[in-house]
């Protein structure tokens, strides 16, 4: 099949979008449409007195300055924080829950955290008028280091918590771990630092309300990663029965998912549309994003890994310090702990597993789902455990891996704490990636690159994903005989990955057409 899945085919979508013909949320105008701008908290953390408008709404080009109270008086919630009921502390209590107000009340928690919205006629009359909103803020102390939020004597950002730990949540066997280092003939220990990452995705986020007071429903345009979820989240959030809220995803200029969640802007351009019956617009600029889009990781991880005189697992023990930052974002209690549950043992027969992690607030942007959502940190740990081991032992990383890995004779592999696999060949993986890289030959590489003035370096790691759970998706197809052509209709949603060329590839294979 010349363009089924796995043939060369250009991708299908590419003329459209590098030609300047996507249609990204930016690239939307209504008719008579206003521009909204965010005032945002230069603080860290202070608490919030009068936040003086008066200037503001005299200002040129003004439509509306609003504040939380005026979202508060139209029975407007709070930003959606979906799974905190999912974690569970140690002893089984729940976890603490934040609540996130659409603008901020009476305390502002991270530097960037809005305040008041500003609208006029056009966007630069709008900023022009943010300058002139005065909050009253009384700077409160700070912190925003991970382990040090942690500590008894750390300034507490949520009183009524009593520390910035909200759960401590534990999975696998800790007595079986304790008791493979206790037997070991060698234990590796590792302190990680997974730093947080900003996303920056291509495309800012960007939101577009509007309001039909014929039909009292809204529409809102954003990029996002999947408009269902965004719209039963935003519908929650305004308090609208879902029914009366249409979400439009045109194209979307990377997501990562930090686009899945509901953000604050969402629900202040719909509130905006309604009060001034016309169509508000918001697009965020690059140092925004830095400010309000929800960043990734930002673990600290002690991890040890217990091995026999010949070289195999007994255990694994990880205990990991995890940032959520200032608010509970949508899915960040979920992240560290849940999400990743047996990638820690990574591809290796592991007979001991424990994990164990500790959620933080500090005084920082809130952190959730980025690339692998979790995964990739766990997949850190195992890898960067077995490149130490071997290097105590005096063995190559290849050799420990092999000496570790679940083979291929064993599958399908269904022993726990190992992640159940269907299929797989982790030796001849290993061997094939080694010959393509010229392993063996890596220092006759190291000393001329020495010779020239340069450091050259070559690392192993073996990575496989526990992935996102599927959900039940329907494809409409329709034939066009007239035009010769197939119709695909469908749910799903492409922010950057080319489904376009994947569902053309896919039915021309099933279809042999």
């Amino acid at each position: 099949m010349k363009f089924g899945v796995g043939q060369p085919m250009t991708r299908v979508e590419d003329d459209r979008l590098i030609t300047g013909h996507g249609r990204y949320t930016d690239d939307v105008s209504l008719p008579d449409q206003a521009y909204a701008v965010l005032v945002r908290s230069p603080y860290a953390h202070a608490k919030l007195g009068q936040v003086d408008t008066s200037e503001a709404k005299n200002a040129e080009g003004v439509l509306g300055v609003y504040t939380i109270a005026d979202l508060d008086a139209a029975g407007f919630g709070e930003v959606p924080n979906v799974a905190y009921a999912m974690v569970k502390n140690r002893d089984g209590s729940p976890m603490y829950k934040t609540t996130r107000p659409i603008l901020a009340r009476d305390r502002v928690r991270f530097a960037g955290e809005p305040v008041a919205v500003v609208v006029a006629t056009s966007e630069a009359l709008a900023r022009d008028a943010a300058e002139l909103v005065m909050p009253d803020y009384d700077e409160l102390p700070v912190v925003v280091d991970t382990e040090a939020a942690a500590s008894s004597d750390a300034p507490v950002i949520w009183e009524e918590c009593g520390s910035n730990v909200v759960y401590d949540w534990e999975w696998g066997d800790e007595a079986a771990a304790q008791e493979a280092k206790a037997k070991a003939a060698h234990v590796t220990k590792v302190e990680l630092i997974n730093n947080r990452i900003v996303v920056n995705a291509m495309e800012p986020r960007a939101a577009l309300g509007a309001y039909d007071a014929a039909e009292d429903k809204y529409t809102l345009y954003s990029g996002s990663q999947g408009v269902h979820g965004m719209r039963s989240r935003v519908a929650a959030c305004v308090g609208l029965p879902e029914e009366k809220l249409r979400v439009i995803s045109d194209d979307v200029g990377g997501g990562f998912g930090m686009k899945t969640f509901v953000y604050n802007e969402y629900p202040i351009v719909l509130y905006a549309a309604k009060q001034l019956g016309r169509p508000v617009k918001w697009t965020g600029d690059r140092s925004e994003s830095f400010l309000s889009d929800t960043q990734g990781r930002d673990h600290v991880t002690s991890a040890e890994l217990a091995l026999d005189a010949g070289g195999k697992i007994l255990g694994v023990d990880v205990r990991t310090t995890a940032n959520l930052g200032a608010y509970q974002s949508q899915f960040a209690a979920f992240i560290p702990t849940l999400a990743p549950r047996g990638m820690h043992a990574g591809v290796y027969q592991v007979p001991a597993l424990y994990n164990r992690v500790k959620a933080v607030m500090t005084n920082t942007v809130p952190v959730d789902a980025y690339r692998g959502a979790g995964r990739p940190e766990a997949s850190y740990v195992i890898e960067r455990l077995m490149d130490a081991a071997a290097r105590e032992l005096g063995m190559g990383p290849d050799e420990l891996r092999r000496r570790n890995f679940i083979p291929a004779s064993e599958m399908p592999y269904k022993n726990k704490p190992s992640l159940p696999f269907d299929s797989g060949d982790f030796d001849r993986n290993l061997t094939d990636a080694l010959a393509n890289s010229d392993f063996a030959d890596f220092e006759a590489r190291r000393s001329a690159a020495a010779s020239r003035g340069k450091l050259a370096g070559i690392g192993l790691a073996y990575y496989v994903e526990r992935t996102a759970a599927g959900m039940t998706e329907f494809a409409r197809l329709e034939v066009d005989s007239e035009n010769d052509m197939v119709h695909v209709y469908t749910g799903q949603q492409s922010n950057g990955q080319g489904h376009e060329t994947v569902w053309t590839q896919y039915v021309s294979g099933r279809l042999g057409v």
